[in-house]
């Protein structure tokens, strides 16, 4: 049995996977839009049906879905614990870039750099760089 993450987009979920996919180090393994379907519907356009990426040990999937529908993530959030301070700090910056923050990155009791927010993509994120355990 395998659990995977999967986000709604409103239309930029290959923007969002590409982004990604460069600055977080992901590998997208699959994207088909509408228009690549088989027998793809009338006014079949780009919006993302299936996405699949590897990143961080996990696999994410992702699509497009008509943006009246689309909501903003609330409740869940992606968890990313980085390797060190620089990588939490870059990280932080390219993600809260054009989104909204919620808890800015820094030190805290349990972590020396943790942060929340919702990248420009409408995805919740968690960053940490957990401290050294004694």
């Amino acid at each position: 049995m395998k659990l995977y993450t999967q986000l709604n987009f409103g239309g930029n979920c290959a923007e969002a996977f590409r982004f990604y996919e460069k600055h977080l180090g992901g590998t997208i393994n699959m994207m088909m839009t509408q228009r690549e379907m088989p027998n793809p519907p009338a006014g079949a356009g780009d919006a993302v049906i299936h996405a699949r990426m590897d990143i961080a040990d996990t696999v994410l999937i992702g699509n497009d879905v008509p943006a009246e529908h689309f909501k903003k993530i609330r409740s869940a959030y992606l968890y990313l614990a980085l390797d060190s301070v620089e990588e939490a700090e870059r990280v932080y910056k390219l993600l809260a870039k054009d989104g909204e923050v919620f808890m800015p990155l820094e030190e805290t009791f349990f972590a020396s750099r943790f942060a929340m927010l919702r990248d420009r993509f409408g995805v919740s994120w968690s960053i940490i760089h957990e401290r050294a355990r004694d």
